[in-house]
């Protein structure tokens, strides 16, 4: 039902918070190869519930990246594919379909690396993240005068062709063009790559107001293990394929392996990078 926000926008607020809680993807001990060879993923499980942010966190080459793919079905183009385990939305196994049809159902990916069309503008690109949708232009018009609101940035630039705007707007460009499609989770993989702390932070705010106000899930991959875990709810720690560490945000971070491995910090203060190969290797979770 669409009601109207105290600030006059309209809104696309999706379920009552008080839904919160509730399974809503479940992956089941799922499996990745490569080319028929390379095993990436292995038993990887985890869940989304209903209206939360959940962080999936780990290094370079962790494979949070090939988790998403999976996820939203991407993985075909890249020669890879789900050799074992299960993957439900809504109770319901979504291995099969289509990324389009996923989109239909409200699960939408936002890529590594921003991915905006470079030749449209901002305000164009926002639009096609509406072409699978049949409702009237009138009701398109309010979604987009909503993501504006979000991201007034992106009012201010609408009219500037995608790819001479900064990192930052074409960051906030790809989400708002996911918000566009209606979507009831978002899958958003990097998304303080290359910015700015500063910006960083600003984005990491608009997904939380986004996910308290709209409603929306979010599944978040990211590196930035100290960011993440201050807005998310849940999250999961990956490592060489593997989920190696769970549980709530907050546990996470008073987690003394946590702040030692991925903080940089320990009971005697800050750790210097220079030992990191040395610390690394007494992880409990690899013994």
């Amino acid at each position: 039902m669409r009601a109207d926000r105290q600030d006059g926008l309209p809104t696309m607020k999706i379920r009552d918070s008080s839904a919160i809680g509730e399974t809503l993807l479940s992956v089941n001990n799922i499996e990745v190869i490569y080319n028929h060879v390379i095993l990436v993923l292995k038993g990887v499980s985890l869940v989304v519930c209903e209206g939360g942010i959940t962080a999936l966190l780990g290094g370079n080459g962790a494979g949070k990246t090939t988790t998403l793919k999976a996820i939203s079905n991407l993985l075909k183009s890249e020669r890879g594919e789900v050799t074992k385990g299960s993957i439900l939305y809504r109770g319901q196994t979504i291995q099969d379909l289509s990324p389009a049809e996923l989109v239909r159902r409200g699960v939408i990916q936002v890529m590594e690396g921003r991915h905006c069309f470079e030749h449209l503008t901002i305000e164009e690109n926002l639009l096609t993240g509406a072409y699978t949708r049949k409702d009237t232009k009138a009701e398109i018009r309010n979604d987009l005068e909503l993501v504006y609101g979000y991201f007034p940035r992106l009012k201010e630039r609408r009219r500037a062709q995608a790819g001479y705007t900064s990192g930052g707007e074409q960051q906030m460009c790809a989400i708002g063009r996911a918000l566009m499609s209606r979507p009831e989770t978002i899958l958003l993989d990097e998304p303080s790559m290359g910015l700015a702390p500063q910006l960083v932070e600003e984005i990491f705010t608009i997904l939380r107001n986004l996910n308290e106000q709209e409603g929306v899930s979010f599944l978040l991959a990211e590196q930035n293990t100290n960011m993440a875990l201050q807005y998310a709810h849940t999250g999961y720690i990956l490592e060489s394929g593997r989920i190696v560490m769970d549980g709530s945000a907050k546990e996470l971070r008073e987690n003394p392996d946590i702040k030692e491995f991925y903080l940089g910090m320990s009971e005697s203060g800050r750790k210097s990078f220079r030992n990191v190969r040395s610390y690394r290797r007494r992880k409990r979770w690899l013994r």
